[in-house]
């Protein structure tokens, strides 16, 4: 069967360094740093007491008290990502077929925050069994797709996609294939994730994955660069609207950019670590320039998954540089997550949206915080350090990565 093609019409955003796709998109070129000491508790006796929180956020702003104390962070997150994109599709649901309208959410944890403050509350007293009645629909991560389809009517598919840090990818990529295979018309996907609590936190530190960089944190999130410890621990969220082409062009709306194809792996190999040769990360890669019928060479820049660990920069380099062959240095590369931190399974999404609007104005964003170069990437790799880079993107590729070793790949292009 011929495959549809499938558009971005509309993208909403809520990060650690703009609350919105526009100030999110200005925060990228500008090269703003997310991460600052921890709010959200007191974080004195953790090994890491800084993360990029979103800033500047009062869910009563978008829901009345009642509605609030029903949702997790994550959901609300996801709830007011989603109808920023709704609202920049100019979707009018009186004239949309809402029976061919869907909702696709990625979280690789969702109500961490409701989990541990019920619990919690159950052992400080005394055990007595006195459990919120919305406990259960608070944290289950599928919520947030089904408290979008409530609130806009789609019923169309709608679940959630469990990846770990490649989850709102995975949730994209679902989407995209429902599209494609003529089963919706219009879907609403993307991730959001809440994990900045004493035990997302204290988790990730018994782990040694976060960064401890408490004296500058500011510039702790450094991939690529010789002196980079560990992750920046982020919040927030992305919602990606995307659309049969032929749908999107009858109702004249605005298209960022098309979705050409994915790609999925698995490295089977570690359930932390990545594959040290990038087996994995490079068998996503190709397998979405198959899958979008696209030579390397059409590629112009890589959103790599880049969360400034010593392992897995130096992972993924090793696969760009085996898919890429020489192409791979008149590529742009860069990490994102030098400015937002690492939203764990909102990474894709907002990733995504970093993706398609650098393909939208042509600009590339930057990989912050570069000081000292590492003698282990090729020094002709171009990981537009510090500064965005104005170029023409025709093609814009996105990695993420997981626990488990899942790998999930995107590519958006110029329609």
């Amino acid at each position: 069967m011929e495959l549809k093609r499938v558009v971005v019409t509309g993208i909403g955003a809520l990060t650690p360094i703009g609350n919105s796709a526009l100030s999110y998109w200005e925060g990228l070129k500008k090269g703003v740093s997310g991460a600052a000491p921890i709010t959200k508790f007191d974080a004195s006796e953790f090994k890491t007491q800084f993360a990029c929180e979103v800033k500047g956020f009062d869910p009563l702003d978008h829901f009345d008290r009642k509605e609030a104390r029903k949702l997790d962070p994550f959901a609300h997150y996801a709830m007011v990502t989603a109808d920023e994109a709704i609202q920049d599709s100019k979707l009018d649901l009186e004239k949309i077929n809402l029976k061919r309208a869907g909702v696709i959410w990625g979280a690789g944890i969702g109500g961490i925050k409701t989990f541990q403050d019920e619990v919690g509350s159950f052992v400080t007293g005394n055990g007595t069994p006195r459990f919120n009645p919305f406990f259960i629909p608070k944290m289950i991560l599928d919520i947030a797709s089904g408290h979008i389809s409530i609130k806009y009517g789609f019923r169309g598919p709608n679940y959630a996609a469990v990846s770990a840090c490649a989850s709102s990818t995975n949730a994209l990529i679902d989407a995209f294939n429902l599209i494609r295979l003529g089963k919706a018309d219009i879907m609403v996907s993307g991730g959001s994730e809440a994990a900045v609590t004493e035990s997302g936190v204290g988790g990730f530190n018994a782990l040694h994955a976060l960064s401890t960089s408490n004296e500058n944190p500011e510039t702790a999130s450094r991939p690529f660069d010789k002196t980079r410890n560990g992750f920046v621990l982020g919040e927030g969220g992305a919602c990606i609207i995307l659309e049969e082409y032929e749908h999107a062009k009858a109702r004249g709306a605005k298209i960022y950019a098309e979705l050409a194809g994915s790609g999925l792996s698995a490295d089977a190999y570690h359930m932390t670590a990545p594959h040290p040769d990038g087996e994995g990360a490079m068998d996503a890669m190709s397998n979405a320039l198959v899958d979008a019928n696209m030579k390397p060479e059409e590629i112009d820049y890589i959103n790599v998954h880049g969360t400034s660990t010593p392992l897995g920069d130096i992972a993924e380099v090793k696969a760009i540089e085996r898919v890429f062959g020489d192409h791979a240095y008149k590529l742009n590369i860069s990490s994102t997550k030098s400015m937002t931190g690492h939203l764990l399974g909102g990474a894709g999404a907002i990733e995504a949206a970093a993706s398609i609007l650098a393909v939208y104005h042509d600009i590339v964003p930057p990989t912050i915080n570069h000081f000292e170069d590492d003698p282990e990437f090729d020094e002709r790799l171009n990981f537009t350090f510090n500064k965005p880079q104005e170029r023409t993107v025709n093609a814009a590729l996105s990695n993420t990565f997981g626990f488990g070793g899942h790998n999930a790949t995107v590519i958006f292009k110029k329609v």
